[in-house]
């Protein structure tokens, strides 16, 4: 069993900033990743609200990130998902589909999942005209029909993303107000070749190899009509990677986000979390950045038991 003075499990903003600030404050560290290190913002088309980069691609700013980690000594495993943790006791012991190791403390960063609709013909045509990641799959979609599903920040990056690009957008959202920032709702409106439908809720996804067509809602007066289009683009939000961690007896709040206080604390002594999987209200790149930075300062003054916590 290989012994580490600190783990960290997701490598995502927060779990590279935690890393960076691991090795910097002298703890022998390391990221469990289980797919490729960068997490869900190398998904993002474009970044305009992170501090230093006015617009940056999505996949590039990870990469920095990455490659930032990398510089600093941040040992990376890449593709090793971790399957169970003990973490109750002084040394805390994590079960990968590798191996196992033993730390002292861990830093939960595991991030989040796509929300699906839960639709007929969602699950069928997934990688056939479905997708959950503009960035991935707009590229084949370029002069075609398109329907991005949502109305938050990730919708209308998607939309505009793939309006950009060159395909005919249909926006449809359940609500009758976006939810996004108006930065993004002014672009939209702004953007010729996006149509949108307010109040509209999909209720079938069509086709035959590929998707052809989706059937819409009109929830305000209950009629539905049929669209024809090429791709569907599910952006309704995102779901906590917390399964591992409630099992380990981490502690989480209704909605399965793992909850902290204001210095990334969870419940158990030595275990703390960052990012899209807490309950923090602010899923962005630069608020999980921050949490990764205190988490990896509480766990290095947990270990190390500075002066200043003595």
């Amino acid at each position: 069993m290989e012994n580490y003075d600190l783990i960290v499990i997701g490598a995502g903003a927060a779990g590279l900033a935690a890393g960076i600030y691991g090795v910097r404050s002298g703890l022998n560290t390391l990221v469990l990743e289980e797919k490729l290190a960068g997490g869900t913002t190398a998904d993002a088309p474009w970044v305009e609200n992170y501090p230093g980069f006015q617009s940056i691609n999505g996949t590039e700013l990870a990469q920095k990130m990455v490659a930032h980690a990398k510089n600093t000594g941040v040992k990376i495993n890449e593709f090793e998902r971790v399957v169970k943790m003990d973490l109750k006791g002084e040394n805390k012991v994590v079960e990968t589909e590798r191996g196992s190791y033993e730390t002292k403390a861990v830093i939960i960063a595991c991030g989040s999942y796509y929300r699906q609709l839960g639709i007929r013909g969602e699950k069928e045509f997934r990688g056939r005209g479905v997708s959950y990641c503009g960035l991935c799959d707009g590229p084949f979609f370029k002069g075609k029909r398109v329907l991005v599903v949502g109305g938050g920040n990730s919708a209308l990056i998607t939309a505009l993303y793939l309006a950009h690009i060159g395909s005919e957008v249909k926006v449809a959202l359940r609500r009758d107000v976006f939810r996004a920032e108006e930065a993004l709702v002014q672009a939209l409106r702004d953007t010729k070749n996006i149509e949108v439908f307010m109040s509209s809720e999909i209720k079938e996804i069509k086709g035959d190899k590929m998707v052809k067509k989706v059937i819409v809602l009109d929830r305000k007066n209950g009629e539905t009509k049929e669209l024809t289009v090429d791709g569907v683009f599910v952006q309704v939000g995102e779901a906590p990677n917390s399964q591992q961690a409630r099992e380990a007896g981490v502690a989480v709040d209704e909605d399965n986000y793992i909850m902290t206080d204001g210095l990334q604390h969870t419940n158990l002594a030595g275990v703390y979390a960052a990012g899209d999987v807490t309950n923090h209200p602010v899923k962005q790149i630069g608020t999980a950045v921050g949490q990764g930075i205190t988490a990896a300062v509480e766990a290095y003054a947990f270990i190390r038991r500075p002066y200043y916590k003595k």
